[in-house]
């Protein structure tokens, strides 16, 4: 497989068309290697438009929504970013690349060891990635870092708890993928004030639910 060729069209046939056309973006999905965080059993597929297994039935995102996360949540140098759910690390890689400092959250040890092992081997430095249940929000005193410019959910849930949303720094902006399957909206939340929220529906998908989301209550008055 010729990797630079495979990567261009992943650029231009899939990512492009889904109107991802920021280009630092698109520069950026060449800077760092999708394959080096992709299981060594699916490297072949480090580019094609699905989602590659992990360890413990969870998934990589597919490269568009990757790409179009990193678009719409415009991150700035200066900006401390909180992602619930790490995966193998390569959204953290991404994120980190735009963001002054990462922090990441992974509810499986197994899955934090590999997201820990690819983001060293790969020389990122400015990611924390541990291990923790970030499903209902991830901050307090031990994070100096918390609440945050930008918070990034990796699983789709039901609802947004309040937890989660306390993790935005007012000014700040989450991206969170809302609902149960078939139909899920992704959003931009972004904090207004101490107690008031703007929401944005930005398209329609469908992405597997985080562990131990909240769900509400269905009992009907």
């Amino acid at each position: 497989m010729n990797i630079e060729k495979a990567r261009f069209l992943m650029i231009e046939q899939q990512i492009r068309p889904w109107d991802v056309l920021d280009q630092d973006v698109l520069d950026l999905l060449v800077v760092v290697k999708r394959e080096a965080f992709v299981p060594l059993a699916y490297r072949a597929l480090a580019f094609a438009d699905s989602e590659i297994p992990l360890p413990h039935g969870e998934n990589m995102m597919t490269p568009k929504l990757e790409a179009r996360i990193l678009q719409e949540l415009a991150i700035k140098k200066h900006e401390n970013v909180l992602e619930i759910g790490s995966g193998s690390g390569y959204l953290a890689a991404l994120l980190a690349y735009k963001a002054r400092h990462v922090t990441t959250v992974e509810i499986n040890p197994e899955l934090k060891a590999l997201a820990q092992k690819n983001l060293v081997d790969y020389g990122v430095s400015n990611v924390d990635v541990l291990e923790g249940d970030g499903a209902q929000g991830y901050g307090g005193a031990n994070q100096p870092n918390a609440p945050y410019d930008v918070v990034v959910v990796s699983g789709s849930l039901p609802v947004v708890p309040d937890g989660l949303l306390a993790q935005i720094k007012v000014g700040g902006r989450m991206f969170v993928i809302v609902g149960n399957a078939p139909a899920m909206t992704a959003q931009i939340i972004t904090r207004i004030s101490d107690i008031s929220y703007d929401t944005v529906n930005l398209f329609e998908t469908c992405l597997k639910p985080l562990r131990n989301a909240l769900v509400p209550s269905q009992f009907k008055f």
